[in-house]
C-alpha cells in the first residue's frame, strides 16, 4: 500500500481509524503550515502517494496531476474525528482505487 498522508485540517487522531495503513499526518512530518503546493511536491519527494484532506478548494487551486499525488477529499459535515468516522468505509475504497493525478470525493 501507498503513503498515505493526512492534511493539516483532518484531525491527527483521525489516523486511528486506519491501523493497517502507512499512515501520517503534515505535524509528524514538521510540514505544519506549508503552502499546497509546496506540500505536494514535499510528498512526492518523501515517497507519499495518497494525501486526505477536507480542504475542497484544494484540487480547484493545484495542479494535482502535475503533482502525481492521488487527493482524497472527504466531504463532511465538519472536520472533527466523529464526523469524519462515518466516511471510513467510502475511504477505504477510495484507497484501493486511488491513481497518482486523481482526485477522489468521499462522502459527496
Amino acid at each position: 500500500m501507498s503513503r498515505i498522508l493526512l492534511d493539516e485540517c483532518v484531525p491527527r487522531r483521525f489516523r486511528r481509524e486506519l491501523p493497517d495503513l502507512p499512515v501520517s499526518h503534515v505535524r509528524d512530518e514538521d510540514w505544519t503550515g506549508q503552502r499546497n503546493g509546496v506540500l505536494l511536491r514535499l510528498m512526492r519527494e518523501a515517497g507519499f502517494a495518497i494525501l486526505i484532506t477536507v480542504d475542497r478548494n484544494l484540487a480547484y487551486q493545484q495542479n494535482v496531476a502535475a503533482a502525481g499525488i492521488a487527493v482524497i477529499v472527504l466531504h463532511a459535515r465538519g472536520n472533527r474525528t466523529i464526523d469524519l468516522v462515518p466516511l471510513v468505509p467510502a475511504l477505504r475504497a477510495a484507497l484501493a482505487d486511488a491513481t497518482p493525478g486523481q482526485v477522489i470525493r468521499v462522502g459527496v
